[in-house]
């Protein structure tokens, strides 16, 4: 009995042994395997980065040693990436890597914890800019529709100084504010100050689906009707309520159209497509943005597949209801600092085709996108490995317009008379006429009426802007890579 004890023992671990043989041939760190291949084959730099070059590997056992040299997915992929060129030019600042899919794919619907406020932070004295560990404090930008903060007596335009009574400063925001729990102790401003008002409100972030579509509403300027819409997220699961929000301005009658991207840091090129159409509808299957990939798959799709990096004016939605259009050849947008990607692809993309005008402050400068690489055996989500949850959002495509034009890095930027800065003191209430920035649109809409342009001279230090600090705040999109792409992956033997 004990020999074929002995003999089954054995047996097993000769097979084990033999499997470590094969899976060491095959790619010894599954998961680092899966980042190296995935961004040789779709990196937009892909041929800036040595390590990533087809040649670099003469086969799989070199490629296992290299790999095995990382002591986390993290550090091999970050050392992948061209983060800045040898002038210390940033190049690549979004590529992400995820170690669980599930919120990945979360947070390019809009999905994450949240408790519905969204805030931004400023220096409580500005003789402080810069410095560390120096009193700070929060504004309210807006409030999630049927978020936990919608309910409560918070607004927009409100101040806060604290948290559960501990005073905000530059150092310990982060801390303060990133619990699933906590009290807001609010404030107002006075004599170029603020002080505690008295006030607070308890708060609660959950796992929460921002609408996207914040504010719909119309105004009337003697013979015109102004539509408006404040829009916070390229999300294609809201698409069916962007058309509706589209379809209500339809009914309207409206005249003119404000387009509110001042919080809207992006998302699916699919979705900026509907958007621009929507805003359109008279350029049916005309060329409203092109994608430029790293160089083997650019010369792939032009030969084999050019309409597969095309996007082109749509007439309905993925599931096939018709697109509720304006037909307009004017559009006024209204933007911030905080404006990214997918949406200034729909301000470079529209303006080929209409009159772009474009109002607040100069944007992000995001002409990049990306696109999610799954391990699996052509990166898409079937067949994924199972073993492990990373998934990758690198950058790999660059976008242009029909006139070929997508170099805005430096971010796109109004007019000289149409630059207005969004502050504490001027934030006013979200589609009323008189906010500062829809007021400079409507008197451009409809001239002769009173507009007085803001008080600038007593407001506050910008400190930092949260949304476009996160991890993932600035996104666009596309949801698959084109058919047949998988056929470049790099095969080592």
């Amino acid at each position: 009995m004990k020999k074929i004890t002995v003999l089954l023992f054995s047996l097993a671990m000769a097979a084990v042994t033999f499997q470590s043989c094969e899976d060491q041939d095959d790619n010894a760190v599954p998961v680092n395997d899966f980042i190296w291949k995935g961004l040789n084959a779709y990196y937009l730099w892909q041929a800036d980065v040595p390590n990533l070059a087809d040649e670099r590997f003469g086969n799989q056992e070199e490629l296992n040693n290299f790999l095995q040299a990382y002591s986390s997915p993290e550090s091999l992929f970050e050392s992948l990436l061209y983060r800045q060129d040898v002038l210390g030019n940033k190049i690549d600042r979004f590529s992400v890597i995820f170690p669980d899919f599930h919120v990945l794919e979360n947070a390019l619907q809009g999905v994450a914890k949240s408790n519905g406020v969204e805030f931004g932070l400023t220096y409580v004295n500005a003789s402080d800019e810069g410095l560390s560990n120096v009193p700070i404090f929060g504004y309210v930008k807006y409030i999630m529709p049927d978020s936990d903060a919608s309910g409560k007596d918070i607004r927009r335009g409100d101040l806060f100084y604290a948290v559960n009574g501990v005073s905000l400063t530059s150092s310990n925001y982060q801390s303060l504010l990133n619990s699933d729990n906590y009290t807001l102790n609010l404030a107002t401003a006075v004599d170029g100050g603020i002080a505690p008002n008295g006030r607070s409100v308890a708060l609660t972030r959950t796992e929460f689906s921002e609408n996207p579509v914040n504010t719909v509403t119309t105004i009337t300027r003697g013979s015109h009707t102004v539509g408006y819409l404040m829009y916070t997220g390229f999300y294609s699961n809201y698409d069916t309520q962007l058309n509706a929000a589209f379809g209500e301005l339809n009914s309207a009658n409206v005249t003119d159209f404000v387009l509110d991207l001042r919080y809207n840091g992006g998302g699916s090129v699919r979705t900026a497509t509907y958007l621009a159409s929507m805003i359109t509808g008279q350029f049916g299957n005309r060329l409203f943005a092109k994608q430029q990939w790293n160089a083997k798959l650019q010369a792939k799709y032009e030969r084999e597949n050019p309409a597969a990096i095309q996007n082109l004016f749509a007439s309905q939605l993925s599931d096939g209801a018709a697109i509720n259009s304006l037909r307009l050849r004017k559009v006024y947008i209204l933007t911030s600092a905080a404006t990214a990607s997918a949406s200034e692809l729909v301000i470079n993309c529209l303006k080929p085709y209409i009159e772009v005008i474009q109002i607040g402050d100069k944007t992000v400068g995001k002409n990049v996108g990306s696109v999610t690489l799954y391990d699996s055996p052509d990166f898409s989500s079937r067949g994924r490995n199972g073993s492990h949850t990373y998934a990758m959002q690198p950058i790999v495509i660059k976008t242009v317009n029909a006139q070929g034009f997508g170099d805005y890095t430096d971010g796109i930027e109004p007019s000289t008379l149409n630059q207005l800065k969004e502050t504490v003191r001027t934030l006013g209430t979200l589609g009323d006429p008189n906010e500062p920035l829809l007021a400079k649109a409507l008197s451009i809409i409809a001239p002769g009426g009173r507009y007085a342009a803001p008080d600038y001279s007593t407001d506050f230090k910008q400190f930092k802007d949260p949304r476009s600090t996160r991890r993932f705040g600035n996104e666009m999109y596309i949801e698959n890579t084109p058919e047949g792409s998988g056929s470049l992956i790099k095969d080592l033997q």
